[in-house]
């Protein structure tokens, strides 16, 4: 499995950034998709996921601000991230896991996001 992520940059408080991220996956609708972040210093934290049933979940710190999608013909999934504010910088990871196999994830190489205050 290998995991491309895109869209990170520098951004000002109250921006916005797509990240996005392409999986070479033949099945990838049967995936469930997600991002997670790591900050300087901090341990790397889920932010969302999508399900192949298109189910989301998010956490708490981005929940309003930020939107998790998936094309599946495209086998992309995207992270819509709207308001940023500094403490959204980090390092950003796209990571896949099957539904076959649910404790089995697969991780890209990271985008990095930088908020400036």
């Amino acid at each position: 499995v290998q995991l491309q992520a895109s869209g990170g940059g520098l951004v000002q408080a109250g921006g916005s950034l797509r990240l996005s991220c392409a999986a070479s996956l033949s099945t990838f609708s049967s995936y469930f998709m997600g991002w997670s972040r790591q900050a300087p210093g901090k341990e790397r934290e889920s932010v969302a996921g999508i399900m192949s049933s298109g189910r989301t979940n998010y956490a708490d710190s981005v929940k309003g601000r930020f939107t998790i999608s998936r094309d599946n013909a495209k086998n992309t999934v995207y992270l819509q991230m709207d308001s940023l504010e500094p403490e959204d910088t980090g390092v950003y990871y796209c990571k896949a896991r099957p539904n076959w196999n649910p404790n089995y994830y697969s991780w890209g190489q990271g985008t990095l996001v930088t908020v400036s205050s």
